[in-house]
C-alpha cells in the first residue's frame, strides 16, 4: 500500500467517522467488572482448563505468567507481519520474542508461527518460506498463520492483489499438511470494512484507530466476497490441509453461511477470537443451537494482546474481565449488559463448553 493509498483511505474514514456522530461505547471486556462476580466464572473456566488459539504477546512477566497458571490457561501465541504496526514489522524479532516466552512459560504457551508475505515478489518466495515454517516446525511451532494483507494490501507485479489461492502459495501449504500442522487464516474483514459507517458495529472502533483497513469506495479494491472466495479454493483444493478460520471465519454474521462452509468442508473450523459481540447481537437461540450442532468446529480465540509497552495492571484487567465476559456468556443463563445492550447467556451443555474451551483446539491444532 503506498502512502498516498494510506493518506487516501484515513481522510475516507474522517469523512465517514463524521457521518456516525454516535460513539461506541467501550466494551464490557475494557472495563473492570465486579471482582467477585469475574472470580467466580473465573475459577468455573480454570476447572475446564481453557485454551485461548488467538493471543498476540510480545512481554514475558511474573504477574502474567501468574495468571495463566492461576486460569490453568494455555495460549497459542499469533505471529503476524504487518507493514503498518511497528510491533510487526519485523518477523524474525518476533520469532525470537515468541520463543523467549515459549521457553519462560511453563508450558502455558505455543507457537503459531507466519512467513513474510511482503516478500511475495522474490524468485525464491515459496522455497523460502518453507525453509522458515520448517525451522519453526522443528522447534515445536503448531501451526502457521496468514493474514489479511493477503487478499487487501500486497499486489504482484502486474498490479493485482494476491489472493490466499495464487500458485506461489500452494508448495506452502502442501508443507504445512505434510508436517500435520494446522493453517489459521484471517482474510478478509468485518462487513463494515467496505462501508457503510456504521458506529454500532462492534468493529467499528478498530477502523477509527487503523483507518488503513477500512476500504470503502477505494476504487479497485476487491470485494469481501472474492477474498473468500480464494480462501474456499484453498479448502477444497487442500482437503488435507486442516485450516481455522478465525474471527468466526471471516462470515461474522452470518452463521448459516458458516454452517454451509462446515458441510461442505469437513478440514475447515473457525475461532471466535475478537468476534464474540457479534454471536451476542445475534438471537441467543439460534446462536445456542449453531454451537451445539457444530460444536466440533468452533475453538475459543480472543486476539487479546500484550504489547512490550503495555501497562501489565491494565493489561491483566483487561485479560480478565474478557475471559469471565466470555464464560458467563457461553456457560450461564445470566443477563449481561454489553455495549450498552441487555445480551442473554447461552448456557450451553458443559460437554459443548468442554470441546470449545479445550478440546477442539486439542483436535485442530495438534501439539497444544
Amino acid at each position: 500500500m503506498t502512502a498516498l493509498s494510506r493518506t487516501v483511505a484515513q481522510l475516507g474514514l474522517v469523512l465517514s467517522i463524521a457521518l456516525c456522530s454516535t460513539a461506541k461505547a467501550p466494551s464490557s471486556a475494557s472495563r473492570p467488572a465486579k471482582s467477585a462476580d469475574d472470580e467466580v466464572s473465573l475459577r468455573a473456566l480454570a476447572a475446564i482448563h481453557p485454551i485461548d488459539v488467538h493471543v498476540h504477546v510480545f512481554k514475558t512477566d511474573p504477574a502474567f505468567q501468574k495468571m495463566l497458571e492461576r486460569l490453568n490457561l494455555k495460549l497459542m501465541n499469533i505471529l503476524v507481519v504487518d507493514d503498518t504496526n511497528p510491533h510487526r514489522k519485523d518477523l524474525q524479532r518476533q520469532i525470537d520474542d515468541a520463543w523467549a516466552l515459549v521457553r519462560s512459560s511453563g508450558g502455558h504457551v505455543a507457537l503459531c508461527t507466519t512467513f513474510d508475505p511482503y516478500k511475495f515478489g522474490s524468485a525464491s518466495f515459496s522455497a523460502d518460506a518453507i525453509q522458515q515454517i520448517d525451522r519453526d516446525f522443528a522447534q515445536g511451532a503448531v501451526a502457521v498463520k496468514i493474514w489479511k494483507n493477503i487478499g487487501m494490501e500486497i499486489k504482484d507485479s502486474s498490479g493485482q492483489y494476491v489472493m490466499a489461492d495464487d500458485p506461489k502459495f500452494e508448495p506452502i501449504y502442501k508443507d504445512i499438511a505434510a508436517h500435520g500442522k494446522t493453517l489459521m487464516t484471517h482474510l478478509a474483514e468485518p462487513d463494515v470494512a467496505w462501508g457503510p459507517p456504521d458506529a454500532a458495529d462492534p468493529s467499528w472502533s478498530y477502523y477509527q484507530e487503523n483507518p488503513q483497513w477500512y476500504v470503502a469506495n477505494r476504487p479497485g479494491f476487491p470485494s469481501k466476497q472474492k477474498i473468500l472466495e480464494a480462501r474456499d479454493h484453498v479448502l477444497g483444493d487442500n482437503p488435507k490441509l486442516r485450516m481455522v478460520g478465525v474471527h468466526l471465519g471471516s462470515m461474522e454474521r452470518d452463521l448459516d453461511n458458516i454452517a454451509r462452509h462446515f458441510d461442505k468442508y469437513p478440514n475447515f473450523a473457525i475461532d471466535t477470537a475478537a468476534r464474540m459481540d457479534y454471536l451476542m447481537l445475534m438471537p441467543p437461540e439460534k446462536v445456542a443451537a449453531f454451537l451445539v450442532k457444530y460444536q466440533d468446529r468452533v475453538l475459543y480465540g480472543t486476539d487479546l494482546d500484550l504489547h512490550s509497552d503495555a501497562e501489565l495492571s491494565d493489561a491483566l484487567t483487561e485479560w480478565q474481565s474478557t475471559y469471565a465476559r466470555d464464560w458467563k456468556f457461553l456457560a450461564t443463563g445470566e443477563t449481561l449488559t454489553v455495549n450498552g445492550k441487555q445480551v442473554h447467556g447461552l448456557n450451553l451443555p458443559r460437554p459443548v463448553l468442554q470441546k470449545i474451551f479445550h478440546d477442539n483446539a486439542i483436535r485442530w491444532i495438534p501439539g497444544l
